[in-house]
């Protein structure tokens, strides 16, 4: 008896299944035969799939099959009492090739592997909802309203897919408006940048001065955290007018390199000095306070730039436009996100919500998050390698 079956199987349920207990573990490999090697493998069994035809059976569950309906007899003759469905040899449910791919094309990210736990997963399934429905399970009201939540969320979640696919058909002309529109994003600098830490790094002995620290008097800790912090304070501001003193050099043309091994040594830094060189850096790539530096033109030094890692110097060694031909994927894949958040910002500010605080109490609906928009994302700018922070004090 061949039974007529609905191609849907929540991926919670399968998640479900993933997370029944394994099958116990092989045994170990035996021995290769003699003159195998440890490098060989075995050979992958060719796919032959395609060559089944869509109306063959891919899975046949036997002893498993729906109760024939209640009444249902040949015309003119009698009915019989129903016989035990799985006494007979034509108890079973088939299940084609044909509706195994429609249901594996419903399960997003679909692979090969998921293939094979969906074919172990399934005929459980079937078998364990027909033992359901014989039990009457599918009658109780529990039931219908855990299918009523269900339904609603396969349609949430088939509204979403929906949304990125129209989101997807992103207009040629609508990328190459945003090409022209946005010609700066799509600008990449080379950049040289130099680093000089706020502070110098705290000496041996001066740490070593700290053990001593719990055999004086309070007032002897007083005087010792003063001096310290107007030398802090002294060293800082050695360090500003080294940043000042190496703008300047580097704008006289000296080399960059050699400019950060100074600052670093100026600092009693024992780390090895940072990347110098900055390439096919977007305006994206470097922190806000530092933008001005895509105003300078090539070969231009910039102003000493003062933050709380340090002092920053950058020179502007080249600049470029990305092509259009370049950009365009990564604009096709921005406008695409941009369109799904804008049609799902549409049906979430739709409707508004109301509830009984005597029975929820006050404060108002929780607010849930919108369901994610599931698509490519874009490619990220060029980012251009963080400075190290000044070293800590030990």
């Amino acid at each position: 008896m061949r039974k007529s079956w609905l191609l849907c199987v929540l991926l919670g349920t399968l998640a479900w299944g993933q997370a029944a207990p394994s099958a116990p573990a092989a045994a170990p490999a035996q021995a290769a035969p003699s003159g195998a090697t440890q490098s060989q493998k075995p050979a992958v069994p060719a796919d032959t799939s395609a060559s089944v035809p869509d109306a063959a059976a891919v899975i046949t569950v036997k002893g498993v099959c729906s109760a024939p309906p209640k009444g249902a007899a040949t015309a003119g003759a009698a009915a019989k009492p129903a016989e035990s469905a799985t006494s007979t040899e034509d108890c079973k449910t088939v299940i084609t090739k044909a509706e195994f791919e429609r249901l594996m094309a419903s399960i997003p990210n679909s692979s090969p592997q998921m293939r094979k736990q969906v074919q172990g997963l399934l005929p459980r399934l079937i078998a364990m909802s027909e033992a359901a429905k014989k039990k009457g399970l599918d009658k109780t009201p529990e039931f219908k309203e855990l299918v009523k939540v269900q339904t609603m969320q396969i349609l949430a979640n088939e509204l979403t897919r929906n949304v990125q696919a129209e989101a997807a058909k992103v207009p040629e002309e609508e990328i190459e408006h945003y090409y022209k529109s946005n010609l700066q994003t799509f600008e990449q600098f080379n950049l040289e940048r130099l680093f000089v830490p706020r502070s110098k790094q705290v000496e041996a002995d001066a740490r070593d001065d700290d053990e001593k620290d719990e055999k004086l008097t309070a007032e002897q800790k007083k005087a010792k955290e003063d001096a310290d912090k107007a030398k802090a304070a002294e060293g800082e501001k050695a360090m500003v007018k080294l940043a000042d003193d190496l703008r300047a050099r580097a704008a006289a043309g000296e080399d960059f390199v050699k400019l950060q091994k100074e600052a670093f040594e100026a600092a009693g830094m024992k780390i090895e000095s940072p990347t110098v060189s900055l390439p096919k850096v977007r305006r994206t790539g470097l922190p806000a306070a530092h933008v001005a530096v895509f105003e300078l033109k090539v070969g231009e030094v910039s102003a000493v730039i003062n933050d709380s890692g340090g002092h920053y110097i950058y020179k502007v060694t080249g600049r470029e436009t990305i092509a259009y031909d370049q950009a365009k994927e990564e604009i096709r894949s921005k406008r695409q996100n941009d369109r799904a958040k804008e049609m799902m910002e549409k049906i979430n500010s739709s409707f508004t919500v109301e509830t009984n605080e005597a029975y929820f109490g006050p404060g108002g609906p929780a607010a849930a998050p919108p369901p994610p928009v599931a698509g490519p994302k874009m490619a990220p700018p060029p980012q251009a390698p963080t400075a190290p922070p000044a070293a800590k004090q030990n």
